[in-house]
């Protein structure tokens, strides 16, 4: 990852909101969650979210996908990992620690849909 990619993610990050949709996302794994959920776990109204969605999705850190008349998001495991590889790419000079991980979200089984 590069520098400007890094400060985009974590300046899109530093919000208290976009912290808590991202996470929510990161919790919802690859299927994500359409906006209308989201702005429902987190009590406030879709106005306000949209606004948080378009900058976490400038930083790469959403993916977005239609679903009918459903707009869903989806964490873009990618980036994350990419920017947690950068913020400990010198982790103790490589001596004592090794930052060789990955967060591998769940593969679930597809649910037929109703």
């Amino acid at each position: 990852m590069e520098t400007n990619n890094a400060l985009e993610a974590l300046a899109a990050l530093a919000h208290p909101i976009r912290l808590s949709v991202f996470r929510l996302l990161v919790q919802a794994g690859p299927d994500g969650l359409p906006a209308g959920r989201i702005a429902e776990s987190l009590d406030m109204p879709a106005s306000s979210l949209s606004f948080h969605l378009k900058e976490l999705h400038r930083a790469e850190l959403l993916a977005s996908r239609q679903d009918g008349r459903s707009i869903i998001y989806m964490a873009q495991f990618e980036t994350m990992n990419g920017l947690l590889g950068y913020l400990t790419e010198n982790c103790c000079s490589g001596v004592a620690c090794s930052p060789d991980f990955a967060c591998k979200p769940p593969t679930l089984p597809k649910q037929p849909k109703p």
